[in-house]
């Protein structure tokens, strides 16, 4: 058994006041003429997002929202996890944990979670009620900051099929992205006999499992790696340092709301559907409730740290996941993998799914989207549970 608890988001109004008036004092840096976004988060965008976030920005109002949903807490071997647990409203919910990515938490998730849970009255048949499980990964959000070396991914994934045992669901459903996919990987790949099926987001990963009789690769595939390395030379510098000198980025970031605040909105921005024009699919008020997540709980550094130590994952996934796996790509190109490097990892994929719209962060842009997506491809496995 794990020991749980009913958790209240409700921030110290300390807290809150000292963000405001390191918001008020914040020592802005020059930027060259017609920078635009070329050289990182652009000067005249971000100084106008810190005015309405001291200003207009309502954290209360935000918690009210958050706090709609029942969150918990759990002791899961002697780390404690934030969770929410929306229960399904229908004949016979299927049990679905989702997990987050980086820069995100499980404010993403918040108008996914009643398209699940309650599909009847969000445009679904009840019939494909889930019971939702959105935990903070370690690290993250209201979970535990783990100040130990080794909390890699593949031991986040043991914790959190615990997790799930002690709720009392020895076998679920998983759908992850970025990090989170991450991690439902691992849970594929070490507790096949608990997981029903699993929806992945970013099929890169887990690496290729190449046997000695493997067919060469196609040139769609050779064309993908190409993209995966421009990308990784245009936009990888985030993980670069991520995973070797995260404690030297963390004295900026946990010192200063606004250099938080632009390391975290240019990936939302960069990541989004390709007109960057993150406004146009999220509202000032969901960015910023991401970003003061991130503020109040002190856990950017513990959340770069997780980069560092998947880096340094001693254990590879040395055979193709045999769970039943649905596969559903963004329009971000870099995760738009072809199906047949899918298949060099995931050994029975049932569904293939290449969205039109919808970037990185998919639950948030667009939930409905998204959550038709999951009804669909786990409707066959409500049988077979």
């Amino acid at each position: 058994m794990i020991e749980i608890q009913p958790f209240v988001v409700d921030v110290p109004q300390a807290t809150l006041d000292d963000l405001w008036e390191r918001l008020a004092r914040t020592r802005w840096p020059d930027e060259v003429e017609d920078a635009g976004w070329d050289y990182g988060t652009n000067l005249a965008y971000l100084r106008e997002l810190a005015a309405y976030w001291r200003t207009r920005f309502d954290w209360r109002a935000q918690e009210r929202a958050m706090n709609a949903l029942p969150h918990f807490r759990a002791d899961v071997d002697g780390v404690g996890i934030h969770f929410i647990h929306a229960r399904g409203r229908g004949p016979a919910p299927l049990p679905l944990i989702v997990t987050h990515g980086w820069p995100s938490s499980f404010v993403e998730m918040l108008e996914l979670i009643p398209r699940l849970a309650d599909p009847g009255t969000h445009g679904g048949d009840a019939a494909d009620a889930f019971d939702v499980i959105v935990p903070s990964v370690p690290g993250f959000g209201f979970s535990d900051r783990p100040t130990q070396r080794g909390m890699t991914r593949s031991r986040v994934a043991a914790l959190l099929a615990r997790l799930m045992a002690g709720l009392g669901y020895e076998r679920f459903c998983a759908h992850g992205n970025d990090i989170g996919a991450v991690i439902t990987g691992w849970m594929a790949y070490d507790f096949a006999d608990r997981l029903i099926a699993i929806h992945t987001m970013m099929p890169g990963f887990p690496s290729a499992v190449i046997g000695r009789d493997a067919r060469p690769f196609t040139e769609a595939e050779q064309a993908f790696a190409e993209l995966q390395t421009r990308w990784q030379q245009d936009e990888g510098g985030y993980n670069l340092i991520q995973e070797t000198r995260p404690q030297t980025l963390a004295y900026g970031l946990h010192d200063s709301p606004v250099g938080l605040a632009a390391w975290i909105l240019e990936k939302w921005r960069a990541w989004t559907d390709p007109t960057r024009d993150v406004e146009r699919y999220f509202s000032r008020d969901l960015l910023l409730t991401n970003v003061t997540l991130y503020w109040v709980t002190g856990t950017a550094n513990a959340a770069n740290r997780s980069y560092y130590e998947r880096a340094r994952e001693p254990r590879r996934i040395t055979s193709r996941i045999t769970v039943p796996t649905g596969v559903a790509l963004s329009t971000e190109a870099v995760q738009r993998v072809p199906r047949e490097r899918a298949e060099r990892s995931y050994a029975e994929i049932r569904r293939w799914t290449e969205f039109s719209r919808g970037g990185h962060f998919l639950a948030a842009e667009e939930p409905a989207l998204l959550a038709d997506e999951l009804r669909a491809f786990f409707r066959p496995f409500r049988q077979t549970r």
